[in-house]
């Protein structure tokens, strides 16, 4: 893993400096209409142009603790060699304080942001050695909790049919409110290149959109956030702001182990309830062979009309006469004539 050895399947794999997750971007104004197309889903998110400035999702910290920008910290005392466990402990204490307040200006809701980052580390976890080898773990896990976060099924969930109380700040609740009234696909922009401070084309390969269509995105969304804010807000002026909203209220993850433990034991209920699905579908189709007829049958044909013979009539009501020789007929059975007996010889 770039930033973070573990072992694979030919041996532990050494420690090494990677890109960092959180993303530095460099001082940006406007982005043009056009641009070049970004060739890689995701590049080094410290080669920027013109002047450099650091990202709030890397400056807002854990414990304010000061690292360096070139490399996710280890853990202490593991040697030059990190299990996948401590590898991941060390991507989890780096990025997920950043990200969920990331998640948390994508949605306004913490508790959805912790349960987005959550899931995100828990599926980084599921296919560490994929998450491992990539160029940019930390963009790999980023990516995931933001699409949790954006994503449609949650407004079905009872939890989050309400509104969380609004940040007590008048400044913080415009802006949220202003983030919240932007589409998902452009409020996810402008958090990628105004918050956490990616390049434009990164912002774009992120968003799985064009260069030139981020830019008209993140153009609107300036649009939109200029006319709603009562203080005009440049790039920078925006950059803080984010900055301050995203830190107001409770930010504090959860530890990497519980993650790790949480994903695991979701990976089990998922493996069994696979495995009892299975049982099911293998139990209902050996019942069916033992139960299904082993030859063919041919269907009864359905009757065919005889031609020349007249239809069958029901009985209908009797007549007078017929009456009158059925009364006869029941007295004659009962006291008519003595019949003739034949004799013997």
């Amino acid at each position: 893993m770039p930033g973070d050895g573990h072992e694979s399947e030919h041996g532990p794999v050494p420690v090494r400096g990677p890109e960092p997750g959180a993303g530095a971007g460099s001082g940006r104004g406007a982005p043009s209409s056009g641009g070049a197309e970004s060739g890689r889903g995701r590049s080094s998110r410290t080669g920027g142009r013109g002047r450099r400035r650091p990202s709030w999702a890397r400056a807002l910290r854990p414990s304010g603790l000061n690292r360096a920008p070139g490399a996710v910290p280890a853990a202490r005392q593991a040697g030059p060699y990190l299990t996948p466990a401590q590898a991941f402990d060390a991507l989890y204490a780096y990025c997920a304080p950043a990200l969920v307040r990331q998640a948390y200006l994508l949605t306004g809701r913490r508790d959805l942001a912790h349960e987005s980052v959550e899931r995100a580390f828990q599926r980084a976890w599921d296919h560490w050695p994929e998450v491992a080898r990539d160029p940019d773990p930390a963009g790999w896990v980023r990516a995931a909790a933001h699409d949790w976060a954006l994503s449609p099924w949650h407004r079905f969930r009872r939890r989050y049919r309400h509104p969380e109380p609004p940040p007590p700040d008048d400044h913080d609740r415009a802006l949220l409110d202003a983030l919240l009234s932007l589409p998902p696909p452009y409020r996810r922009t402008l958090v990628l290149y105004d918050g956490v401070g990616l390049d434009l084309p990164d912002t774009a390969a992120e968003t799985e959109a064009s260069t030139r269509a981020a830019a008209g995105r993140l153009l609107y969304a300036r649009e939109v956030l200029a006319e709603r804010l009562p203080e005009p807000a440049g790039p920078r002026e925006l950059h803080d702001r984010l900055a301050e909203l995203a830190s107001s209220g409770r930010t504090r993850a959860a530890e990497p182990a519980a993650v790790r433990v949480g994903g695991e034991r979701r990976a089990r209920l998922w493996t069994r309830t696979a495995a009892a699905v299975t049982v099911v579908l293998i139990g209902s189709t050996a019942m069916t062979l033992h139960t299904a007829p082993t030859h063919y049958v041919p269907p009864v044909p359905p009757g065919e009309k005889v031609r020349g013979v007249p239809p069958r009539a029901a009985p209908g009501p009797l007549s007078d006469d017929q009456r009158e020789l059925r009364d006869r007929l029941r007295e004659a059975l009962l006291d008519g004539p003595e019949r003739l007996t034949p004799e013997a010889r």
